[in-house]
């Protein structure tokens, strides 16, 4: 009727008017094939076929999807009712019969490594893939894109599935559905229909996928499918190199979670026992020579190559300028995990936002670190709620990312005591950092005083003797000291630097003692304010 005039004359004779080209709902009742139009009919729950919602409902016109028509006339085009993020993947050759439309589930990896998954599970039909539509329309275009090409209708979500969505999942088994998501969905929310599920873990794009995306074997850059195809965009846009296209796809996402450091510190600035530092440079080196470990010379990487450190010690120890040394070591950024940004209170987000930073330093190749990591990787609780369980799945999703990462990680704590036992077997290198002796106190003292800073006097015999406090205090006292004498255009005193370690046992709350402070005890005794110049 769509395509040849002739019929139409035919249906208007049947309904014994000219202006009822197409067939309606009354006819149809009449010659028995109503039911193929109904809601839950074949032809309107596929999208194959439209009826007009307006008038009587015996004179209601039923007509092809304008899709179909121009299907049938040889006209291949995209639905332009598809959602904009549809897209449609060309379908593998096939040696055998495709299955039997069946809902199977993806899951792991990266998006572009599970629509390969689903290539391979379906030789023959290509592939029409998206996140669910909110548009009814749009997922009726899904659909009859899936049927009229005989494609595969996969959809991408994280989410979890509407219930919509499932609904209809549940009304179209003559559709092919996959459902692909990073992690395993809840059973509670699928379909009432026949499943099965295929899990993906291997996602890093091989040689063959370097050569076809970018026209070239990989330089030991390890992407999964997804960012290389990110890494193809950023070169069409203007990134000169492979390199700065990784960084710049692993800043994207590590810049909202993540502060970003370029190491300022060398090997020279750490202050603290010979065994510590010697700890560190192995820490660098097993780092450095992992691929020759674990490649030639035949040694297992279990479960990954990745290395993890746990720096632990007091505030102001140098856990921090440790992470910056290596990093610079190694010729790689640091990037400080800011663990206010990745746990959420809403379920499914602190996995969400592990998996960003995993992925993205895996891409980038940059060190991680996890400041206050107690907060993050702390002892599993006693199930008492649903909370609990819930923060003790974080924390086993959190051991599998870890073991699953071929990067270097380190974690520091000032409570070593407080991380999950779980964690302490995976780490490589512990490095204990304790307040330093009164020998290292004056290196620190004479290292935060630069060659340049005018300074009169300075006791630093006495401030290594008398305050038993670590480097990081060590540093704040001498700073302020320096600003408490560029205030008034002197060189730096005994006095500055004193006052500058009241300032730093006021934050604390420390008593300040004469035994301690000593002759200059008068001078941080009270704490009365002085007026206001």
């Amino acid at each position: 009727v769509e395509v040849a005039p002739s019929r139409q004359r035919l249906v208007a004779y049947l309904h014994d008017d000219m202006r009822l080209p197409r067939p309606t709902l009354g006819l149809l009742d009449r010659l028995g094939a109503a039911a193929a139009v109904a809601p839950d009919g074949a032809l309107c729950r596929l999208g194959l076929a439209d009826v007009d919602p307006e008038g009587p409902w015996s004179n209601r016109s039923v007509r092809l999807a304008a899709r179909v028509s121009w299907f049938l006339r040889g006209d291949d085009a995209l639905d332009e009712s598809l959602p904009p993020e549809a897209r449609v993947v060309r379908a593998l050759d096939a040696r055998r019969r495709a299955p039997a439309p069946i809902l199977t589930l993806v899951h792991g990896a990266d998006n572009e490594s599970r629509l390969a998954a689903v290539a391979q599970l379906a030789p023959g039909r290509g592939l029409v893939a998206g996140p669910p539509p909110d548009d009814p329309a749009a997922l009726a275009a899904l659909v009859r894109e899936a049927v009229i090409e005989g494609r595969t209708l996969v959809v991408e979500t994280d989410a979890g599935l509407p219930a919509a969505l499932a609904r209809r999942i549940e009304r179209t088994p003559e559709v092919a559905w996959v459902v692909s998501s990073a992690r395993e969905l809840p059973l509670a929310g699928l379909p009432d229909v026949r499943w099965r599920e295929v899990s993906v873990t291997h996602g890093i794009a091989e040689d063959a996928d370097w050569q076809e995306v970018l026209g070239r074997p990989s330089d030991g850059q390890r992407l999964d499918r997804q960012q290389l195809r990110l890494v193809e965009r950023a070169l069409a846009g203007g990134s000169s190199t492979v390199g700065q296209a990784i960084r710049r796809l692993a800043a994207g996402e590590l810049d909202r979670l993540a502060l970003r450091t370029r190491p300022r510190y060398q090997w020279s600035d750490l202050v603290l026992p010979r065994d510590q530092t010697r700890q560190l440079r192995e820490l660098a080196d097993r780092y450095r020579t992992r691929s020759l470990v674990y490649g030639p010379w035949g040694f297992t990487a279990a479960p990954s190559a990745g290395v993890v450190a746990l720096f632990a010690g007091p505030p102001g120890t140098g856990k921090t300028m440790a992470a910056e040394v290596i990093a610079g070591d190694l010729g790689l950024d640091l990037y400080k995990v800011d663990l206010a940004g990745v746990v959420s209170k809403y379920i499914g987000e602190t996995e969400k936002n592990l998996d960003r930073i995993f992925d993205a330093a895996r891409a980038a190749e940059v060190v991680l670190f996890f400041d206050e990591a107690d907060a993050l990787f702390g002892k599993r609780s006693e199930v008492s709620d649903a909370h609990d369980r819930y923060a003790n799945l974080e924390v086993a999703y959190l051991l599998q990312r870890l073991e699953r990462h071929d990067g270097l990680v380190v974690l520091a704590t000032n409570l070593q005591r407080n991380i999950d036992q779980a964690f302490t077997r995976r780490i490589a290198v512990w490095v204990d950092f304790r307040p330093p002796e009164e020998a290292d106190r004056r290196r620190i003292w004479a290292a935060n005083f630069p060659a340049d800073a005018p300074a009169s006097d300075l006791d630093l015999d006495f401030l290594a003797r008398n305050f038993t406090i670590p480097g990081g205090t060590i540093r704040n006292a001498a700073l302020a000291a320096a600003f408490l004498a560029a205030t008034d255009a002197r060189p730096i005193g005994m006095e500055d630097v004193v006052l500058g370690l009241k300032r730093e046992f006021q934050k604390v709350g420390k008593l300040r003692t004469p035994a301690e402070f000593d002759r200059y005890y008068p001078l941080v005794a009270d704490d009365d304010v002085e007026p206001a110049r």
